[in-house]
């Protein structure tokens, strides 16, 4: 491979670990990271009040304008997908993700919500045999789709091998000297002044 079609070759830089040195930065992971432990913690002792006092039968008054509901935005997340996969955008991965997490729990709603009647059985052939198979290859394409652009991240950024598997990859990725004239990889982007 020529010098001029090998990316790596052009800056030499290596990978560095996730260590922000920017306090903006710094505050804004901490705010993230405690928002999420506060949701899990509120959502632990909520889910178990729901375990002992929800009723085994309610009659719900707008049935039909809540799964139609439902099927609209599942609808809207398919097409969403469906259209950036036509246009080649990046916006393919939340919209699969947000398409298979729905197939997902309308898989789980329906089996669940026909639980010891004799459609479950129509439910269940629904759900494994056209929801969870969809859901699951929309996530397996936004996968493909997100490590693709990792990997050609990668080499424009000049590093040599390969990026590292999607669940270590961080989450900012620029270049920054390394004081020996290279580039090497930081994980903390540049946050201009507001």
């Amino acid at each position: 491979m020529s010098e001029q079609s090998n990316p790596t070759a052009t800056t030499g830089g290596t990978a560095k670990g996730f260590a922000p040195d920017n306090p903006t930065l710094r505050r804004r992971h901490r705010r993230a990271v405690g928002q999420l432990a506060l949701c899990v913690g509120v959502l632990v002792p909520w889910t178990v009040y729901l375990a002992v006092s929800l009723p085994d039968r309610f009659e719900a008054r707008y049935w039909p304008m809540v799964w139609v509901g439902f099927d609209v935005m599942l609808l809207v997340s398919l097409a969403g997908a469906g259209v950036a996969v036509w246009l080649k955008r990046q916006a393919l991965v939340p919209m699969s993700f947000v398409a298979a997490t729905l197939l997902v729990c309308d898989a789980w709603f329906d089996v669940s919500l026909s639980w010891g009647r004799g459609d479950v059985w129509g439910s269940m052939a629904s759900a494994v045999l056209v929801e969870l198979p969809l859901a699951f290859l929309l996530i397996i394409r936004a996968r493909r789709v997100l490590k693709i652009s990792a990997r050609l991240a990668w080499q424009r950024l000049g590093l040599e091998g390969e990026p590292p598997p999607l669940y270590k990859m961080p989450l900012f990725v620029t270049l920054a000297p390394d004081g020996l004239g290279r580039q090497e990889v930081s994980h903390v982007p540049h946050v201009p002044p507001r």
